[in-house]
């Protein structure tokens, strides 16, 4: 699944559209689209996003025995 699709289901699920996030986040809803469609958006940009929906971005590596980075 792409960051995009992520972001779609995000947005869905809170119920607002991205041009309330873009706001949200203190952006124009152009500069959003041209990031999540570039796919540029950094892990700030992620936790800032998610913290707009309610929510938390976990990006994180798994290893077998527990080990996350």
């Amino acid at each position: 699944m792409t960051i995009e699709q992520k972001i779609k289901m995000a947005l869905a699920y809170a119920g607002i559209s991205q041009a309330e996030l873009a706001r949200r986040i203190g952006t124009t809803p152009s500069n959003l689209n041209q990031k999540i469609k570039r796919n540029t958006l950094t892990m700030e940009d992620m936790e800032k996003i998610a913290e707009a929906l309610g929510g938390l971005w976990k990006a994180e590596f798994a290893f077998p025995g527990g080990t996350v980075i």
